[in-house]
Formats: structure tokens, C-alpha cells, sequence
């Protein structure tokens, strides 16, 4: 079993203040591969205290010094690449192919991103007599989470290097695994002591330690709605920002004059993608009601075709979800939505055939779903489809915007004009137009009970500088 049982601080790997410590699951085979050191609130005062004191000379680094530091880091992290990927598909199920296209990608992606961003950022703007300049917010705290782990690590470390702050990472315990390689990465490249910190720990310790510390300027969360409230009552108290990215049940309209059987089998394949653990998965599927047959025979062939296994085999498309916890919240859910009347039309409860350990589920589809279900109100995190019939346009649009969420959102059309319309009226912070993909130079972030603030590209680097009015810059000296 390997063991990880120091924390990152102030550019050491130091011992952790207490003796709490974690078995690490591999979700594939329910075995326990590793082994980390749970953080005590002594720890977060230390790592705190490491990332002020850096604070007041990383603040001052120049825009070249933080380019080239985040230039090595990149080489770095491409370097330990397929490390990266590696730990990713063992903490946390995905396919090992997953792992490295999509999971390890994006986290490089993000970087690369935030470099583009920094060479020709305006950090100065004067109007009238004053200069408005844009200074890093200062010492962050970051909570991430397990089901995209290095894109959601990358996509805060990232801009809050090259905006010049210092931080404390809190990676989920779930899966901290990549978390250490990538601590690992910052070290190789240089990063200067204190910069950045990272300790492993649960929630309601060290994540609560973090919001709460009067040190911390900012916290950052991604995560669960619940966990993300937590965070911000224990940060309120000392009114210090704090950006959240939390749930989603993402609305994918199917409008009437769409290749129907392209759009559905896109939009299954999308919601089954890491086994359904994405926020921004589009688990809600809105079709015309007198074409509902025809979608249920496209997605029962898709999860049908959707093979599920081991994540180190090479045809494997998804594997486990994450944990027996959320194993049996999926069990729970699908068993809701039976109880409450859907159609189930694929999958179903328990594993797949021939299955017989590990956490995986089976792709699963229902039809003749309600809005006010408990499966299209809830986020799932599985591979589970929810398809709602709708009778007009006008219909659709409602459903698709009464949800406590606000993260994501797809529509696809015949018409690029009348999918751009649609997509307006969309209560969301994103809207996937005729099967786009993301965009790591768009702003990522939801509305509503989804969370506030914004990530990726310019957007999220702004979300870690502070404002500063500079009144009579431009008038001389008397």
C-alpha cells in the first residue's frame, strides 16, 4: 500500500500535526491502495501562516516572473503526464484512455490557458484623473473535488499563480492521489516556498478551518450545494470572497426541427460520460412528446452499446463511480424513480451482468419523466438519463428552467438561429448550442443554487484580483 502521509508547506513535505489517517479506495475493485494523513486545524495555521508570509513578496512579482513560472510548471506537469493520469484513473474510476484525453488534458489545458491570458492581461486602466489597477486578492483557499480533479485543481492554482496570490489547497480525500502528484509538479518546478500549500483532510476539519481562518482572503469551493453552504457560513464572519461552483441538472432541449436521433445519441452519450459524475451533465433530456418513442429507442441502444469495466481495460467506455457512498445514493435514486412512476426503458438497479465487485453501475434510462420526479429534481452523479416529454416550445423552455440549478444547459435545432434563441432564455450560466463542446477561454460558472463567480480563461483569472481606484493619478504635483 503506498502511503502519503506528510502535507505540503511552506515548499517541505512536514509531518501532519495529528495521527488521523484515510484508506484510499480503488472504486474498481473496492481495495484500499493507499493510504494519507487527515489534517488537523494546527496543520491549516501552519500552511496559512506560509502562504501570508509569501504573500507580500510573491504580490510583488513582476507579470515575466510569473509567466515563466507557470511556463515550468507546464513542462512539469507534462512531464509526470501519464502520472497524472495513472493516479487519476485509480482514485476515481475513469477509464485509463478517459484519464489521459479528457481528465489529465484538461487540467494542462487550464494552465496553457491561464499563460495566454497573463502575457497580455491590462492590469492598469486609467479613466479620467485615475488609475484603476487590478491586484492579486491575496492568501486563497481551495477545496476541490474528486470527480474531475485536476481540471478543478488546475483551473484555481492556475490563475491564482499568475494573478500573484498564494493558496492552500484542500484536495477531496476521496481522491487525493493526483493532488500529490501534482504538489509534487509545483515542487519540481519551483514554485516558491509558501506560495503554494497542500493538506488532506475531510470537511468538516480542515475544509471548515479554511473558510473560516481570518487569514484567507478567499475561498474557492467546488463541490456539492450542501458542502458549498457550509462553506460559506463559516466563511461570513470575516466577509472574505468566496466563489463556488456546486450542483447541476442540466436541461438538454431537443427542439422539434433537430436530427432528433443524432441529438439524443449525443446527448446519452454526454450524460453516461465519467459515469454521469459531472456537474455539468446534461441528465435531463427534453423531446417532443409525440416523438418520445423514438427517443427512448435511440438511448436504450446507446446504453446499450455504453460498455462498462474495468478502467485499465482498453474497451472499457466508463467505469465505476467513485465510492460505495455513492454507489448507494445512485441505487437509491433509481429505486425513487421507479417508485414514482417513470418507464424504465435500460439499466437499472444493481451492477452490470457479470459483475460482481466494484462500484460500477448500470447505464440507465427513463422515460416519461415529470419535473416534479425526484429524479429530474435531484443531481444523480451516475449514469442515469432522465428523458421529459414536452407539448410546445414555450413548455420546454419552463421545464427546463424550473430547477434550483443554473450550471449548464444544451439545445439543439435544425435552425442555428432558432437554437440561439432558445439558448437566450435559458436560466444558466452555460448553453451547449447543436452539440458544442466547452471552451477553456469561456467563462465556466452557473446561476442560482449552481454558485456564484466564474472559472476558466480571463474570467476565473479575474476572480482572483482586487479592484484598487487610484483617485488624482493623472493630475502633477503641486
Amino acid at each position: 500500500m503506498q502511503e502519503y502521509l506528510d502535507f505540503y508547506i511552506d515548499g517541505a513535505w512536514v509531518p501532519p500535526s495529528g495521527g488521523r489517517t484515510l484508506e484510499v479506495i480503488n472504486p474498481a475493485n473496492e481495495e484500499a491502495y493507499a493510504r494519507i494523513a487527515l489534517g488537523e486545524v494546527a496543520d491549516v495555521d501552519k500552511a496559512v501562516s506560509a502562504a501570508s508570509r509569501a504573500f507580500r513578496s510573491f504580490s510583488g512579482t513582476s507579470r515575466k516572473e510569473r509567466v515563466e513560472l507557470l511556463e515550468t510548471v507546464i513542462a512539469v506537469y507534462k512531464k509526470r503526464y501519464d502520472d497524472i493520469a495513472a493516479a487519476i484513473s485509480d482514485e476515481m474510476g475513469a477509464p485509463l484512455s478517459f484519464a489521459k484525453n479528457a481528465q489529465a488534458a484538461a487540467g494542462l489545458g487550464h494552465l496553457a490557458e491561464v499563460l495566454s491570458v497573463l502575457r497580455t492581461y491590462e492590469f492598469d486602466e486609467v479613466i479620467n484623473q485615475t488609475l484603476v489597477t487590478r491586484e492579486p486578492v491575496g492568501v486563497c483557499g481551495f477545496i476541490t473535488p474528486w470527480n474531475w480533479p485536476l481540471n478543478q485543481i488546475a483551473c484555481k492554482v492556475g490563475p491564482a499563480l499568475a494573478a500573484g496570490c498564494t493558496m492552500v489547497l484542500k484536495p477531496s480525500e476521496v481522491a487525493p492521489v493526483s493532488a500529490i502528484v501534482f504538489t509534487e509538479i509545483m515542487h519540481e518546478a519551483g514554485v516558491p516556498a509558501g506560495v503554494y500549500n497542500m493538506i488532506n483532510g475531510d470537511g468538516p476539519v480542515v475544509g471548515q478551518a479554511l473558510a473560516a481562518h481570518p487569514d484567507i482572503d478567499m475561498m474557492s469551493f467546488t463541490g456539492s450545494t450542501r458542502a458549498g453552504i457550509a462553506v460559506a457560513r463559516a466563511a461570513a464572519d470575516t466577509v472574505k470572497r468566496v466563489a463556488q461552483e456546486l450542483g447541476g441538472k442540466s436541461p438538454n432541449i431537443i427542439l422539434p426541427d433537430a436530427d432528433l436521433a443524432r441529438a439524443v445519441a449525443h446527448g446519452t452519450r454526454q450524460c453516461f460520460s465519467n459515469s454521469g459524475q459531472s456537474c455539468n451533465a446534461p441528465t435531463r433530456m427534453l423531446v417532443p412528446a409525440d416523438r418520445q418513442e423514438e427517443a427512448v429507442a435511440v438511448a436504450r441502444r446507446i446504453a446499450g452499446e455504453t460498455r462498462v469495466g474495468n478502467p485499465r481495460a482498453e474497451d472499457t467506455m466508463i467505469g465505476p463511480v467513485v465510492s460505495k457512498a455513492q454507489f448507494d445514493k445512485i441505487q437509491s435514486l433509481i429505486e425513487a424513480g421507479i417508485a414514482e412512476g417513470a418507464r424504465l426503458v435500460a439499466g437499472g438497479l444493481g451492477r452490470p451482468e457479470n459483475v460482481n465487485r466494484g462500484y460500477y453501475v448500470r447505464p440507465t434510462v427513463f422515460a416519461d419523466v415529470r419535473n416534479d420526479m425526484t429524479i429530474a429534481r435531484e443531481e444523480i452523479f451516475g449514469p442515469v438519463l432522465s428523458i421529459l416529454p414536452y407539448n410546445s416550445e414555450e413548455e420546454a423552455i419552463a421545464i427546463a428552467n424550473d430547477t434550483v440549478y443554473g450550471l449548464s444547459s444544451y439545445v439543439t435545432s435544425g435552425d442555428i438561429d432558432h437554437a440561439r434563441a432558445v439558448a437566450r432564455r435559458i436560466r444558466a450560466g452555460m448553453v451547449h448550442i447543436n452539440g458544442a463542446g466547452g471552451d477553456l477561454a469561456a467563462a465556466f460558472g452557473g446561476y442560482k443554487q449552481s454558485g456564484n463567480g466564474r472559472e476558466w480563461g480571463r474570467f476565473g483569472f479575474e476572480d482572483f484580483l482586487e479592484i484598487k481606484s487610484m483617485f488624482g493619478y493623472g493630475i502633477d504635483a503641486a
